[in-house]
């Protein structure tokens, strides 16, 4: 099982870090090691003084493919949830103006929180909206009718590079409103109204 996810898919969230528009899905890769699953707490790593949260609609690969056209794309997942992508940014920062990969950023244990994943049939996948609540107080809200690259363009996409395979999980995309956490913070995140995730930093 592998974790892919994706950067910059929403033009206000690009703004908000000042970052450059893409002009194709931005991928990195977390390990196995940094699923968090059943509501978890997430153990604030020594390493960083300003972990940031990043919600996201998740998917769930339901079978193997690579190379698979948009238009088929539809049929390798049939699942979805939500999760947080832990971002040490500080970290990241240093990263970046060396030129460097931004993995120890992003990939660390627990850095990837997630629910439990719900048949995808339910849902208008074009015009979903997701939530994320700290301490009762919203603070990231997105739809996946602003996302730049869309789920199937998002897994076709990926698909060139990786063989996508059962089980796998993509995130795809934070919107506007990412901010730190601190310990002792309460997280809820949320699709449609029903809470999916909910969890305490410690």
């Amino acid at each position: 099982m592998k974790i892919i996810a994706i950067g910059r898919n929403y033009a206000e969230h690009i703004k908000e870090l000042q970052n450059e528009r893409p002009d194709e899905p931005v991928v990195f890769l977390k390990p196995d090691t940094a699923l968090l699953k059943d509501n978890s707490p997430f153990y604030y790593p020594d390493f960083s003084k300003d972990i940031h949260h990043e919600v996201e609609i998740l998917l769930k690969i339901s079978k193997e493919g690579k190379n698979i056209d948009e238009k088929f794309a539809h049929k390798y997942y049939d699942e979805i949830g939500i999760g947080i992508d832990f971002t040490a940014r500080d970290l990241q920062q240093r990263c970046k103006e060396k030129g460097l990969p931004w993995e120890i950023a992003k990939a660390f244990n627990g850095s990837a929180p997630v629910s439990e994943f719900v048949p995808k049939g339910g849902f208008d996948l074009q015009n979903l909206h997701f939530s994320l609540q700290i301490n009762g107080v919203t603070r990231q809200q997105g739809n996946t009718s602003l996302m730049l690259f869309s789920f199937d363009v998002i897994v076709a996409y990926v698909s060139r590079f990786f063989t996508l395979r059962k089980g796998d999980i993509i995130f795809t995309g934070t919107p506007k409103g990412v901010s730190a956490v601190q310990p002792g913070d309460r997280l809820e995140a949320s699709i449609e109204g029903k809470k999916m995730l909910d969890f305490e930093v410690k």
